[in-house]
């Protein structure tokens, strides 16, 4: 279903998404929205266990027992994935949207080449024959720098370094053309000098493809150079959420603010690392009120009463916080 051009690409409105444990019931996505422009790429931030990766499978339909998806909508053009069949979901999977895993290794099958893994997309995904889906292939793994790429057709995945299996997933994951890609932690798995040029390989193929992307990860150094906009999650809810510039230089939200001080400063090599005190919360027993208060400095008797909403701070600042920070604060 195709609707007019201000139609966000892909609309996540009031997801929850719960497991149901022997020890209590897991509130991994508890009432997230957000919205991704067509073209626009977004960034899902937090640390581990805030949610993230549970939002990505959720959008493929990929959640198995005893997880499932409890109340919200996936719209993706208007739509909504949460209630298509798996048949349905299976066509959209590679074509409309595909993802981007963290370990290469994890998403590669090492027994099949890559030649063999490529040319699978393209006969599930479109009516080209045999030579040309082989043109395709070679074409793809050419525009991600693999050089040799005929060659390394018949290759299988052991065959290649981490920064080049990384670089085939990405061929794999835009080769049908899909309209929205998910890349889960697209690069923690790669020394430094092969992030960056993966990052900027992304970028380059999501600009030149006209995708969008959710780029999952829970570093905002990454995600402040490749991000339009930016959602932060804290215990399975957005916290905070807005432009890239306006989040980065004047963060509402406490739990940010904490996230963009930890960020080291390449520039000075004595100063210490900071990081946010305490630890995430046991999200099958969550605190009343703030689900942050236990760690914030700003923390009052309200926020251990109340839970704060998501409401409209400056620019195009959105946080759930009962005493945000205004632009210049520091804490």
């Amino acid at each position: 279903m195709t609707q007019d051009d201000d139609t966000p690409l892909l609309a996540v409105r009031g997801l929850r998404t719960y497991f149901h444990t022997f020890s209590g019931v897991v509130k991994a996505v508890n009432g997230v929205s957000f919205e991704i422009g067509k073209g626009e790429i977004m960034g899902l931030v937090g640390e581990s266990g805030g949610g993230k990766s549970v939002i990505g499978f959720s959008v493929l339909g990929l959640i198995d027992p005893p997880g499932r998806i409890e109340a919200g909508e996936i719209l993706l053009d208007g739509e909504d994935l949460a209630t298509a069949g798996e048949d349905r979901l299976r066509e959209i999977r590679g074509r409309d949207i595909s993802m981007v895993f963290q370990d290469p290794m994890t998403s590669l099958n090492p027994l099949h080449t890559v030649g063999q893994q490529m040319d699978e997309v393209l006969r599930l995904h479109s009516d080209l024959g045999a030579a040309n889906r082989r043109k395709a292939c070679i074409e793809m793994l050419e525009s991600v720098g693999i050089s040799r790429a005929a060659e390394r057709l018949k290759a299988y995945p052991h065959q290649f370094s981490g920064g080049m299996r990384q670089r085939v997933v990405i061929a794999i994951a835009l080769l049908a053309g899909p309209r929205l890609i998910i890349a889960d932690e697209p690069t923690t798995a790669l020394d430094v000098t092969i992030q960056s040029q993966i990052l900027k390989l992304m970028r380059r193929q999501i600009a030149d493809k006209g995708a969008s992307m959710v780029l999952i990860t829970h570093d905002l150094a990454v995600v402040s150079e490749m991000a339009d906009h930016i959602t932060v999650l804290y215990c399975g809810k957005v916290v905070e959420r807005g432009r890239t510039r306006d989040l980065i230089e004047a963060p509402a939200h406490p739990y940010t603010r904490g996230l963009i001080d930890s960020i080291p400063d390449p520039t000075d090599r004595h100063d210490r690392l900071r990081q946010i005190p305490g630890s995430v919360p046991d999200i099958r027993s969550l605190p009343k009120g703030c689900n942050f208060r236990e760690r914030c400095p700003r923390a009052q008797a309200r926020c251990a009463e109340v839970e704060p909403e998501l409401t409209r701070q400056h620019d195009s600042l959105w946080a759930a916080c009962h005493f945000p920070l205004a632009p210049g604060d520091t804490q």
